[in-house]
């Protein structure tokens, strides 16, 4: 059911009332609607970007949320060419540069990768998180079953960015 038209016209003379006495023009009026406007589609994009950020949190999968703050950097060997600024600024996201994690266990791998994958999700990158375990079983039982394709398409789905799956390697 339809709800009954709403007659605005003496809300719009009270308004005008108002601002009359307050010497303010209709022209004053007009500006104020406009500021209100762009404040208000401003503020629901920010909103629509937050809740799209969130989302692919949610999406990427990470088995926690980790961050790069209070990380331990003692064992980590970086490449000549990367910096730990590159990875807290997440440069290496934005120039597409592939980053592969290896080494034995407790070294913080997946701690990276997890944060590594926040830190993109933040930046509005859609991420996956797998382990290569969890990897290795969705292959095998998607084999078995005949839907390789579907689960490779998962994994390998393009994205607006370079960083598409963090993937954590038990060596």
């Amino acid at each position: 059911m339809r709800k009954p038209r709403v007659d605005r016209s003496e809300r719009r003379e009270e308004i005008s009332g108002l601002l009359r006495r307050m010497a303010f023009s209709q022209t004053a009026l007009r500006l104020c609607a406009e500021e209100c406007s762009a404040a208000l589609l401003k503020s629901e994009a920010a909103n629509r970007e937050d809740v799209l950020k969130a989302r692919y949190l949610w999406e990427a999968g990470f088995p926690v949320y980790k961050t790069l703050v209070g990380y331990e950097y003692q064992n980590l060997r970086l490449p000549p060419n990367l910096s730990r600024a590159d990875l807290a600024g997440s440069t290496f996201i934005k120039d597409k540069k592939n980053l592969a994690l290896y080494g034995p266990v407790g070294t913080g791998k997946t701690h990276l990768a997890t944060a590594l994958g926040v830190l993109a999700c933040k930046h509005g990158v859609r991420t996956r998180f797998f382990t290569a375990a969890q990897l290795v079983v969705r292959l095998s039982e998607g084999y078995a079953g005949g839907e390789v394709d579907p689960i490779v398409w998962t994994v390998a789905r393009p994205s607006q960015g370079a960083l598409k799956t963090c993937l954590s390697c038990p060596f």
